[in-house]
């Protein structure tokens, strides 16, 4: 009996891939955004302009094969220069060592998906929520589109992110929760 249901699974999970669509991720319309607490009672916002990557989904489950991306920490903004120059220095990404992030799928469960993500040397299993995958549609170009969100946090200290500083009033400078909200747009690979 075993037998017969693994071979049932395999059949249905073959059949998900083969219905698989490839996608490119549309920077242009997309957003890799970040907020992170400072002085304990704000959020610093900032985000990422320089990114790549693509994904695999059945477009009938909405269930994903694949999720492969590229960041690159150069192209990190806060819109305040001084503060990306000390986020991409030593204490914080070391952009000189370490010029990429990398998310790599590993599997989806409804709306949780499993990724490895490297920051810096380090590569951990992250879970991030998936939401609002939307249907496909074709633009005025002939082209078919298709669009979801990230959300999710990490701890930054997990990823060799250490820096902080101690207020006079007491607390932290830089919060060690970091929340991604990630929203991508993909055109399907002809």
């Amino acid at each position: 009996m075993k037998l017969v249901q693994s071979l049932a699974l395999s059949t249905v999970l073959g059949l998900s891939f083969l219905n698989a669509a490839n996608y490119s991720v549309d920077v242009s319309h997309s957003d890799i955004a970040f907020k992170v607490k400072h002085m304990m009672i704000s959020n610093v916002k900032g985000s990422f302009e320089r990114f790549s990557g693509t994904f695999s989904i059945d477009e009938k489950t909405k269930q994903f094969s694949s999720i492969d991306g590229t960041v690159e920490v150069a192209s990190l903004t806060t819109m305040e220069g001084k503060r990306d120059g000390h986020l991409k220095s030593k204490d914080f990404f070391d952009v000189a060592k370490y010029p990429q992030m990398h998310l790599k799928f590993l599997k989806q469960s409804n709306d949780k998906v499993e990724f490895e993500l490297t920051i810096k040397d380090v590569t951990k299993v992250v879970t991030l929520d998936v939401e609002e995958i939307s249907g496909t549609v074709k633009d005025p170009w002939g082209y078919t589109r298709l669009a979801f969100e990230l959300h999710g946090k990490i701890n930054r200290k997990d990823f060799n992110m250490n820096f902080n500083e101690l207020l006079e009033a007491g607390g932290l400078l830089v919060g060690d929760t970091v929340r991604f909200d990630i929203v991508i747009e993909g055109i399907q690979a002809k």
